[in-house]
């Protein structure tokens, strides 16, 4: 990735805490390191929401919210890591990493207890142990961590530190997007014990600037999409926190699970919501406890909007995407019941503003932001409206974040600077 001229200051500042910490590079004599620096991004769900894990259609995109590291490598083994946002530092070599004998023998899908994240370098030390085991020419280094991703939030902060530290760890060596992501998706899985979609991990590794990816959680086929002209990304954060929806989540997860097996016993070959169409779920939809059969009718219904979605992109048809929008966040709330009366007002909110063309809640993990597209112009008046009229209807703080989408991980080429 070229260097832009508001990365120089940002760089400058990595460079200088990173020597701070670790004390400057040896001279030319010693065979001076020098110092290499990578970003990942952040990453934003547009729809698609609770269908990847039943191997469903996903659009997101990569954003301008990213995590920096300026690192020097080393000569060993050992990988040792500081953050601008924690006091607490890590260290660890690469060779002694292993992960509880029980999160590597589960296979996919098994419910399994999640190994604790004690610091934020246990997601480094899941990535190092990931690629290791996949045999990658990988070394150590001394690197220096920053992030303009909210902590908590709905950015996927994790993914964009898995695919930083997976592009450090890699240093000159070669990988394509598919396979960082599935790296960064089995260090959660296999070392760290987090069951898993691959769409964060996917998006802020092939991100492209200006286009939106639509994403097959099954066969991994990917492409990118236009953004209508005149659009603005924009998230709106509720400040109400997603402890709540994490653990509706997670029952949803156990919900699907249990539709499949039960559906399974009706349907040979069956093996995830995305062999189901309205036709087979009415023949055989009777099998299923009601609360489940809607969990079975958002996911059917919501891979048909993901595809509905990608046309009006391409067509730029603002008026379906807000149709299509208002469905989604409707079905999420109704048939998934994983919003909450946030998120609800926060749609309601933005729905009300002349230039918000669509609005609807955005992931769902944690569950306390919605994604909007938004004409520019219309971009102060969402933002004076979060302020005032969210505001004072919940006495929560919200924030808002209009963010342009940007190219996928990567090394900064420092010499184009």
């Amino acid at each position: 990735m070229a260097l832009k001229t508001l990365d120089r200051g940002r760089i400058g500042n990595l460079a200088a805490a990173l020597e701070a910490e670790y004390g400057p590079a040896p001279g030319p004599a010693g065979n001076s390191t020098p110092v290499e620096i990578v970003r990942a991004p952040g990453t934003v769900s547009l729809i698609g929401d609770q269908t990847d894990y039943n191997e469903g259609i996903v659009l997101s995109a990569a954003v301008e919210l990213e995590t920096w590291i300026a690192f020097r490598q080393r000569r060993d083994g050992r990988v040792k890591v500081a953050s601008r946002a924690s006091r607490e530092a890590g260290s660890f070599w690469i060779d002694d990493l292993a992960p509880a004998p029980e999160y590597r023998a589960a296979g996919r899908g098994t419910s399994r207890v999640p190994r604790p994240v004690r610091t934020w370098s246990d997601h480094i030390a899941a990535t190092a142990w990931s690629l290791r085991e996949a045999a990658l020419p990988i070394r150590g280094f001394d690197g220096f961590v920053d992030s303009t991703i909210p902590a908590g939030s709905d950015f996927s902060p994790a993914a964009a530190l898995e695919l930083a530290v997976a592009v450090a760890l890699l240093g000159g060596a070669i990988a394509t997007a598919p396979a960082l992501a599935a790296l960064a998706q089995r260090a959660e899985r296999d070392y760290l014990g987090l069951d898993c979609g691959i769409v964060d991990q996917y998006t802020s590794a092939a991100g492209r600037s200006g286009r939106v990816l639509m994403l097959d959680s099954r066969s991994l086929d990917a492409r990118h999409l236009p953004l209508p002209f005149g659009i603005r990304l924009v998230v709106c954060d509720t400040g109400s926190g997603g402890e709540a929806s994490r653990m509706a989540h997670e029952a949803r997860r156990a919900e699907c699970a249990r539709a499949v097996a039960l559906l399974a016993e009706r349907i040979p070959g069956l093996c995830s919501m995305r062999d189901l169409d309205v036709a087979a779920l009415r023949r055989h939809g009777a099998v299923l406890p009601e609360t489940i059969a809607r969990r079975v009718e958002h996911v059917i219904s919501e891979n048909g909007r993901a595809a509905e979605t990608a046309a009006a992109l391409e067509a730029g048809d603002l008026d379906e995407l807000g149709r299509i929008f208002a469905e989604s966040h409707a079905s999420l709330r109704d048939r998934y019941e994983i919003s909450t009366p946030a998120l609800d007002l926060m749609v309601e909110v933005a729905s009300a503003i002349p230039g918000v063309v669509a609005a609807r809640m955005s992931g769902g993990r944690p569950g306390s932001c919605t994604v909007n597209l938004v004409l520019a112009d219309a971009v102060p008046a969402l933002e004076a409206a979060v302020s005032r009229e969210y505001g004072r209807r919940t006495g929560l703080t919200g924030q808002v974040y209009p963010v342009a989408i940007v190219d996928g991980a990567g090394p900064i080429n420092l010499a184009a600077g």
